[in-house]
């Protein structure tokens, strides 16, 4: 039997590999960027979809925010600290969740990095089949976690109104049929 401890101790788990997995990839990645792109130079990677193009993102998407570093950081360490508080407090969290919680973090914690170090955010996958801003591997990350966390948190609310109904139609069936027999 698991108690809730060992399905605490199973989430910690769950979430710290995929943060750190997330980190990781989005760091080597950058670092390769960084390495052998130069900024304005992109090069094409997926013709007519994709290009790699070194960018340095001081802003957020769009650069909307651009020179704000400070605020960023401490907007990715405040969403840490809220991912660890929701996986650590929420025996019920559901491991999907966990998992979306921490790619949300790890990607947050990636460009956080950056910020610290550089800067500025390493960008460096370019859309060529549409207008859209550069992106790296931590925003694939976030992007994703938000979108599983949504429709997950879509699903959860509206499983109990779903139970509810069907509960209230079974006992509302149960009573009609006690009520036609108390009648006959």
């Amino acid at each position: 039997m698991h108690t809730a401890r060992s399905w605490r101790g199973a989430r910690l788990v769950v979430f710290w590999v995929i943060c750190v997995l997330a980190v990781l990839v989005d760091q080597v990645t950058k670092a390769a960027v960084r390495a052998s792109l130069v900024p304005g130079q992109p090069q094409e990677f997926i013709p007519g979809v994709l290009d790699l193009s070194f960018v340095k993102n001081t802003g957020a998407a769009f650069s909307i925010g651009e020179g704000a570093g400070p605020v960023f950081i401490v907007f990715a360490a405040a969403v840490l600290a809220f991912g660890i508080w929701l996986v650590w407090s929420h025996d019920s969290l559901p491991m999907p969740l966990v998992v979306a919680v921490a790619c949300v973090c790890g990607g947050g914690v990636g460009n956080m990095i950056d910020r610290m170090i550089f800067g500025y955010v390493t960008d460096f996958f370019a859309t060529t089949f549409m207008d859209f801003p550069v992106f790296n591997v931590a925003d694939i990350f976030v992007t994703v976690g938000i979108v599983v966390s949504v429709i997950l948190y879509l699903v959860m609310v509206d499983a109990p109104a779903s139970a509810a109904e069907a509960s209230a139609r079974t006992s509302g069936a149960a009573s009609s049929s006690v009520g036609d027999r108390q009648d006959a």
